[in-house]
């Protein structure tokens, strides 16, 4: 199916790009980018999206040049998360997609080409198409990390990126419950057998702040996860909590660690960007 007439001329399908013997596309760098971090959870619902933008803003905050770069074809989340809903990037003069910009941070997404509501009803290789423009026809300024929110899944768009790009390793993010930790599990083993880096597991939505006594309370228990990142031999990289004021901050797009900097479910994300750019050696 031929993409929409709403998206800019340099969106449209692209020839395959070189192969290498082995028939798998060459990796190619990513211009201006320095290093790409893949955000993961191969799991819906388990708020891998809204970590994503909290760890992009806690970089900005950091000082670090990030961009984020939403890989989520059929259901992207960036565009309501960063506030971008209703806009649409300009072209440079080489014809390639100026990312938007929201508190600091560099944006882009499906989601800023094609109508809010529209269902994007493409087949498999229009998508890896569609895919590998975003990767490689963006028009990036200089930046020390590219993060990439990743759809649900192990399929066609985790291959085509893992095959296409050189990733300086993925963040795993699962709440406690038994099935999002198996298809974190999925998750893991894909990047493991495709030679990209575990930096560590997330765990989201563990525990909530008592309205009475202030405390934080277990909601599933600690145990499960740390085992199994003891079982997968990778690090527990951060806990963050289960609070109502992420979620209003997400829907309202202006996330936690912009709406409430100060706060200690923003201090959580910063946290995090701290073990990730400790792990992954970003100055």
């Amino acid at each position: 199916m031929a993409p929409p007439s709403v998206l800019p001329a340099c969106f449209t399908p692209r020839p395959a790009t070189e192969t290498n013997v082995l028939g798998l596309p060459e990796k190619r760098p990513i211009t201006n980018v320095g290093k790409v971090v893949a955000v993961s959870s191969a799991k819906g619902g388990v708020g891998k999206s809204t970590v994503a933008v909290n760890l992009a803003l806690a970089a900005a905050r950091q000082g670090i040049t990030i961009g984020i770069l939403d890989t989520d074809i059929y259901g992207p989340s960036i565009p309501t998360l960063l506030n971008l809903e209703g806009m649409e990037p300009d072209l440079d003069p080489n014809n390639r997609l100026l990312p938007l910009t929201a508190y600091g941070v560099k944006a882009m997404s499906i989601g800023f080409l094609i109508p809010q509501d529209s269902p994007v009803a493409w087949r498999g290789l229009m998508v890896q198409k569609a895919m590998n423009q975003l990767l490689f026809e963006v028009s990036w300024p200089k930046l020390d990390l590219l993060i990439l929110d990743m759809p649900p899944g192990t399929g066609d768009v985790q291959l085509t990126i893992t095959q296409s790009i050189e990733l300086a390793g993925a963040v795993i993010v699962s709440t406690p419950q038994d099935l999002a930790l198996r298809d974190a599990v999925r998750g893991v083993d894909l990047f493991k057998k495709v030679g990209v880096p575990i930096l560590g597991m997330v765990q989201n939505m563990s525990t909530f702040t008592c309205t009475n006594c202030g405390h934080h309370h277990d909601i599933f228990g600690l145990d499960g996860v740390r085992k199994k990142c003891d079982e997968l031999g990778i690090n527990l990289l951060g806990d963050v909590p289960l609070h109502a004021r992420i979620c209003h901050d997400a829907d309202a797009g202006k996330p936690t660690v912009v709406a409430d900097p100060d706060g200690p479910q923003a201090q959580a994300f910063r946290d995090l960007m701290e073990a990730v750019g400790e792990t992954i050696g970003l100055p």
